[in-house]
């Protein structure tokens, strides 16, 4: 998605770098590659993320979607009939750079450029120049950025235009014999490069060539269509055609499907030896989680995001729910406390921590963690950071700790170096597909969870919505705590739930769909429904059809209380 400039730039620069730390050079930081860095793209500079150990609060830069370039200077004189805007320059300015000036959408493409009456081709930072040919919406004081440099853009094209096209040459022979599939037999040619060496391999075509009633296919037909390598980064430099007489082939494109699927094969070959296979760990029987493929139920676990008082827990369908994860901001609620002491006794309960713990409630966190783990039978905690290992280190040895999906578990690299830190199970990505997760399940040196139904959040925000928007602040009237429903609406209409955490004014929006996935296909041995607004009918409607390994269609439940709009 980005252009090929871009990535030469910044490919370069980090290759630079990089080998430095390699190379134990010492590391310095050269300002020209930062400035190029800046030039290629950048959206108000660079950020630190959230490495700091202070709040960061220039993470998203508010002045603009796009591209912001380097800085040239502002606008001392605008001639609106001319067209020429005056400044002195911050940085450097050539014929054939693009800029943008502060209240303008659209760029401009420097063609003049003049110091008095002399025109210039390019002029240095610090000198008072005039360019030419501006229209729009301009005024004195307005902010200029260079938002593209010809030199850098042409310094990029140069470093990649005679190496963007190398491709690998390829051996192929095609046989097309009468009453016989079609095949293709393939080899490689480069022994410069390791990856490529000695790799023989063969397909064949669900296509029988047949005798022709009119023009028999060519050899050169043949070679015509196997050639068309264009979008790949191979091609073929000999092609041997073994083909009968007489023959035509009924569908061309079962030609293309044959190379396809050849070059398919080829990479799969290529990627074995590029990718070291993890060390297996299915031959060590004890640490290894069995897999079951003809698993009748699945283990279910019910995550509970909201409890209701006028709720009868006890109509839950307890023989299909294995375990329920309540969330933290509910145990510090007593008026919550006799649900929780019913569902502490008769299931396995773990509490579930916020994706969001800020510094100044971390002791506050810890000490109703204390409470919590003394009041009720507790059996674990779900985790949604690595960092809540450490912030809970003193559990770890007494209770389950459970990975929650934002670990994002997307193969078993990941979830061994999880074991490694402590935990017991782990929620597979939401975003993995059939085959990863087939693939993953079989061989996980853990036990995995997947999510199957519910309404899941798509951003956790580090305030209160309800206290900004409704400007409840100082004077909090504590709408949180009430049973409405709050949402955003988006220009489609789509509701998004707001859901505030009154602990510690965290707020979570939820995606507007919820998710319905059946694992009649997918026999993963235990899955998690999420719970927000669903009554306790249901609830039981998800569990049993989730626990027959169905799909709910698309069903969408809430408990019917009133929404209102954000």
């Amino acid at each position: 998605m980005k252009s090929p400039e871009y990535v030469a730039t910044v490919t370069r620069i980090y290759r630079k770098y990089i080998d430095m730390i390699l190379n134990e050079d010492k590391f310095v930081i050269d300002e020209n590659d930062v400035n190029d860095l800046m030039q290629v793209f950048n959206r108000g500079g660079f950020s630190n993320g959230h490495l700091d150990s202070n709040p960061n609060k220039d993470f998203i830069f508010p002045e603009k979607p796009n591209n912001m370039g380097i800085y040239l200077g502002k606008v001392s004189r605008y001639n609106a009939s001319k067209g020429h805007i005056t400044l002195k320059l911050e940085n450097n300015l050539q014929v054939g750079d693009s800029i943008a000036v502060q209240k303008e959408s659209t760029t401009y493409f420097v063609s003049e450029l003049m110091i008095r009456k002399s025109n210039l081709k390019d002029v240095s930072s610090g000198r008072e120049v005039t360019i030419g040919r501006m229209k729009g919406n301009i005024s004195a004081g307005d902010k200029v950025y260079r938002i593209s440099s010809k030199a850098l853009s042409d310094s990029a094209k140069k470093s990649y235009e005679n190496v963007e096209n190398i491709k690998i040459p390829l051996n192929c022979t095609v046989t097309i014999k009468k009453d016989t599939p079609i095949k293709m037999e393939l080899s490689t040619l480069n022994k410069n490069n390791s990856i490529y060496n000695n790799i023989h391999l063969e397909v064949s075509s669900n296509t029988i060539p047949v005798d022709a009633l009119k023009t028999p296919i060519s050899v050169e037909r043949v070679v015509k269509q196997i050639s068309k390598t264009n979008n790949t980064p191979y091609y073929f430099e000999n092609i041997t055609v073994l083909l009968d007489d007489g023959l035509y082939v009924p569908s061309i494109s079962s030609l293309n499907d044959l190379r396809r699927n050849a070059l398919e094969k080829l990479e799969d070959e290529v990627m074995k030896k590029v990718i070291k296979n993890p060390v297996s760990i299915s031959t060590k029987k004890e640490e290894t989680v069995t897999y079951i493929p003809n698993l009748q139920h699945p283990n279910i676990s019910l995550s509970l995001r909201n409890l209701y008082l006028d709720y009868d827990y006890s109509k839950l369908h307890k023989e299909k729910i294995s375990r329920i994860y309540i969330a933290l901001k509910l145990f510090v609620d007593k008026n919550y406390y006799n649900i929780i002491d019913y569902l502490s006794e008769n299931y396995d309960l773990y509490v579930y921590i916020p994706s969001i713990i800020k510094a100044n409630y971390k002791n506050i966190i810890l000490n109703s963690l204390d409470s919590i783990t003394a009041r009720f039978n507790i059996k674990g905690f779900v985790i949604s950071n690595l960092a809540d290992l450490k912030f809970l280190e003193k559990y770890i040895n007494n209770y389950d700790f459970v990975g929650n999906y934002s670990l994002n578990v997307f193969n078993n690299f990941s979830i061994d170096e999880y074991k490694k830190a402590g935990l017991n199970r782990v929620t597979l990505s939401r975003e993995l597909n059939y085959d990863d997760l087939q693939e993953m399940l079989q061989s996980s040196s853990l036990d995995t969870e997947l999510i199957v139904y519910g309404s899941l959040p798509v951003m956790a925000s580090n305030y209160c919505f309800l206290g900004k928007t409704n400007h409840c602040f100082p004077d909090c009237g504590t709408r949180c705590k009430h049973e409405n429903i709050y949402y955003l609406k988006d220009r489609l209409g789509f509701k998004f739930r707001v859901v505030p955490d009154n602990m510690q004014t965290v707020t979570l929006i939820f995606n507007s769909k919820k998710l319905s996935i059946a694992t009649s296909n997918l026999p993963v041995p235990n899955v998690r429904v999420d719970m927000l607004d669903e009554s306790i009918d249901n609830m039981n409607e998800v569990i049993d059809t989730v626990y027959n390994r169905e799909k709910l269609d698309g069903k969408e439940y809430t408990n019917g209380n009133l929404y209102r709009e954000v």
